[in-house]
């Protein structure tokens, strides 16, 4: 059996349909087997189409894998990924192809490198509160991006979880919305008076008409189409460097750091970890569990000062003021030139 035909099974049949992995997850694992097909090809001085499954021996995974750090300059982080892609490989050969048990077995049994933890960069109440000042409220896509800064805190999602809101996943009459997370998972977050507010002010003023495709999509970008995680990701970074020094942003990933802080804001606030992990939509309390080995200090003044704005009404904003003052002269202006 040749070693391309097992990864077509593997791509074709086992992500897809046998474990019910996700878009990002394949595409993932496509791109580790596009660099270690093209390795084991040249390792072997022969095309992909002629390995055979003999050819998967630690030796080749073991050069594939110094070749990623020594060559490529991969992280052990990086490393570990590419390796966690050949193990799951692995785990279908044992399933689908008893006969070829014993190379399985000894692909799962290599061990992860270890590597250093990132540091959790979690933006804290005041900065939260710097980054929503940063908003212009009056450029276009103002609103919106003033909306997902919101919605991102307050539901502590990932950007691709927001980028995939549909407009009926938001339920305005039970302040709730619904998050379609990893493996396909849906989990149900009540947000806060304020958040529940912004998001029906921009579906009922700011949200432009979109293309057909993209009818249902509550996000959507100046070309009146979905937006990605990527766009997520440039609104997160966008506004944190307006607000801050570049120092403070080195250890700071721009969309997940509003996710750690409301995984930190949830912990200040006495929510238990079952709490948390259910709203971050964690597969396992192992993940949720890094926020316990934090240094944290509660600021009481700062944190009583947040809890008041994020239950207020979008009436009580000054951000929304200036706004609608803007808004107010916009007509007047228009008015007169009409005249």
């Amino acid at each position: 059996m040749t070693l391309a035909d097992c990864i077509q099974v593997y791509f074709a049949q086992y992500l897809p349909h046998i474990k019910g992995a996700g878009e990002q997850t394949i595409a993932s694992y496509r791109q580790a087997f596009t660099l270690f097909l093209k390795f084991a090809a040249n390792h072997y001085s022969r095309s992909v189409k002629k390995l055979q499954m003999q050819d998967l021996t630690g030796e080749l995974i073991f050069c594939f894998l110094n070749h990623l750090e020594s060559e490529r300059k991969n992280c052990a982080r990086s490393r570990n990924h590419r390796l966690a892609a050949i193990k799951s490989l692995a785990k279908m050969i044992r399933l689908l192809y008893p006969e070829y048990r014993h190379t399985a077995e000894m692909i799962l049994n290599i061990p992860q490198k270890r590597c250093q933890k990132k540091l959790i960069g979690f933006l804290t109440h005041d900065e939260v509160m710097q980054v929503f000042a940063a908003v212009d409220l009056n450029r276009h896509d103002g609103f919106r991006d003033y909306t997902i800064l919101h919605l991102i805190y307050d539901s502590g999602a990932r950007a691709s979880e927001i980028a995939d809101l549909q407009l009926d996943y938001f339920d305005a009459p039970k302040q709730s919305l619904a998050i379609l997370g990893k493996a396909n998972r849906y989990r149900i977050v009540e947000l806060w008076p304020k958040t529940t507010q912004l998001l029906k002010t921009y579906i009922e003023n700011y949200r432009p008409r979109p293309h057909l495709l993209y009818c249902n999509r509550l996000f959507l970008n100046q070309r009146r189409q979905a937006l990605s995680r990527h766009g997520i990701y440039r609104i997160c970074k966008k506004y944190l460097e307006k607000s801050f020094a570049q120092k403070r942003l080195l250890f700071i990933n721009p969309a997940h750091s509003f996710r750690h802080a409301c995984a930190v804001n949830m912990l200040l606030c006495g929510e238990s970890l079952t709490a948390i992990k259910n709203r971050l939509g964690h597969e396992n309390l192992n993940s949720t569990m890094i926020y316990l080995h934090m240094n944290l200090t509660k600021k009481k003044e700062v944190q009583k000062r947040f809890i008041q704005f994020t239950q207020s009404t979008i009436t009580t904003d000054s951000k929304l003021d200036e706004l609608l003052d803007w808004q107010n002269k916009e007509k007047t202006l228009n008015w007169l030139d009409s005249l």
